[in-house]
């Protein structure tokens, strides 16, 4: 029998905001546990929220990304349970009047299929307290508790862990696009619980669904799924019967183990929170919100195509970090060479921020600053060899290309009588390899064209090196 899975997907993201949702504590990572804390996110008893209308309107803006219908009104409801991660022991949130609901996320799959994954809602809530556990004791971090948590919920339509990845990915991308969040998941910033069911193909009922709870990374769902939807197709062809579950992944050996039986909705007692007024929407709040949408990734991707000629490997690397786009949009706009400026972006200048743990927002190196060296590097000024050493000493100092080169003295050499000095040499140095190019070994070229650029001290045009030299080698 051939089975199929149904995958649907709960992502939670801390949407970036000064303060938490219903106080007016800090959000800041990395705060020394329990810093960032007060009365009200920590529920004591008496304290009364006050809502963060930032936070509501990038979920709103989320919302509108993601072509989702937007509520005009909704509520706060209490959702009820017993955790040490929850102060109060309930968790406000929404029920049944959520912000935001349809829309969808489109993907791009391996094959080139494009498929449309829907969304049945987003609301917002607000996150809990973060646990940890060590050795012989636990501890609670309440930092966290209370930052505005946005949880997007995915229609049932996910068929495989690659389509999972790609809605993830794709999400990400644009809820970063738009500044609604981060998504920096080693903080914590955007968390997914898997729900996963199988059934044989035909079969139009859901099978027991498991929900492997709080995945972390992108990745990480892919593995899970990877081993949790032929997990239940073995344990169906055995003749056992799943039930609805909740279960954790252990990265390390690759596993899902169970963690509880499933609740329902019920089990969290639901009721609309009485001490928070309904949200209304007006016209004039919305047209508003709508003014700040951003291009989205994939029209942002096909326009690089397009506009700057460059690859789709390319033009997917740079509008995967919004800040990232808009450094290469302004190095382009100083330069008459959009790949080389994609080229110096994506691979030099990412790898040396990563090097030097940076952001982009964070680099040395100005836009015009690269635009400038490339510049040098295509009207010959310098090789593109120096034009790496110029880079790395630009990323430490902050120099300019042009002021590098002056004081440096690294301009390329084009003047046809000092290019002919260092062949001669190099060819008066090396009579075995001119002997193997005379014999029909055209590779031994190259290796005077590297001998020659050595004794230059890599400053000669390397194209009228190369003319000069193999002039002078059939001349001979």
């Amino acid at each position: 029998m051939q089975y199929e899975a149904i995958i649907g997907l709960e992502t939670h993201v801390q949407v970036k905001t000064a303060s938490k949702m219903f106080c007016g504590c800090a959000t800041d990572f990395g705060a020394p546990p329990n810093t960032q804390v007060c009365p009200v996110c920590l529920g004591y008893p008496g304290s009364l929220p006050v809502m963060n209308e930032e936070a509501v309107r990038k979920t709103i803006l989320a919302g509108l990304m993601l072509g989702c219908d937007i509520a005009r009104l909704c509520k706060w409801d209490r959702k009820n349970y017993f955790y040490p991660d929850m102060p109060k022991n309930y968790q406000i949130s929404q029920y049944d009047m959520p912000l935001c609901r349809g829309g969808g996320v489109d993907i791009k799959l391996k094959d080139s299929r494009e498929v449309r994954i829907g969304l049945t809602r987003i609301h917002l809530e607000e996150d809990v307290a973060k646990n940890s556990h060590f050795e012989t004791t636990s501890g609670v971090d309440f930092n966290r508790a209370g930052l505005p948590l946005m949880e997007v919920v995915s229609e049932p339509e996910i068929k495989s862990p690659d389509e999972a990845f790609a809605y993830l990915t794709a999400l990400k991308e644009i809820l970063v696009s738009g500044g609604v969040s981060d998504c920096d998941m080693e903080k914590g910033q955007l968390r997914c619980d898997c729900n996963v069911s199988v059934r044989p193909v035909g079969q139009k009922e859901f099978g027991a669904k498991i929900e492997i709870k709080n995945m972390n990374t992108i990745s990480g769902v892919r593995r899970a799924l990877a081993y949790e939807i032929p997990r239940q197709i073995v344990a169906l062809e055995k003749g056992e019967k799943i039930s609805q579950e909740t279960r954790r992944w252990d990265d390390a050996p690759g596993v899902t183990s169970v963690m509880r039986t499933k609740e329902y909705a019920h089990d969290y007692r639901y009721f609309p929170e009485p001490d928070l007024m309904p949200v209304v929407v007006s016209d004039a709040m919305l047209a508003q919100i709508r003014e700040l949408l951003p291009e989205l990734p994939e029209a942002k991707r096909q326009r690089f195509m397009q506009q700057y000629g460059l690859p789709e490997y390319d033009a997917g690397v740079l509008v995967t970090d919004a800040a990232l786009a808009a450094y290469y949009e302004q190095a382009v706009r100083w330069s008459k060479n959009p790949k080389s400026i994609s080229n110096w972006v994506t691979t030099e200048l990412l790898g040396k921020l990563a090097e030097a743990k940076l952001t982009i927002a964070e680099c040395p190196i100005a836009p015009p600053q690269l635009a400038e060296l490339v510049t040098l590097i295509d009207g010959g000024q310098i090789s593109g060899k120096i034009g790496k050493d110029v880079f790395a000493e630009m990323f430490t100092t902050g120099k300019s290309p042009s002021a590098i080169v002056k004081d440096k003295s690294l301009a390329q050499v084009s003047d046809t009588a000092a290019i002919e000095a260092f062949v001669d040499e190099a060819i008066a140095k090396n009579p075995k390899s001119v002997m193997d190019f005379k014999a029909g070994n055209q590779a031994a070229i190259n290796f005077l064209k590297g001998q020659v650029m050595k004794l230059s001290k890599g400053k000669v045009n390397p194209q009228m090196a190369g003319e000069i030299l193999l002039r002078k080698l059939r001349g001979s």
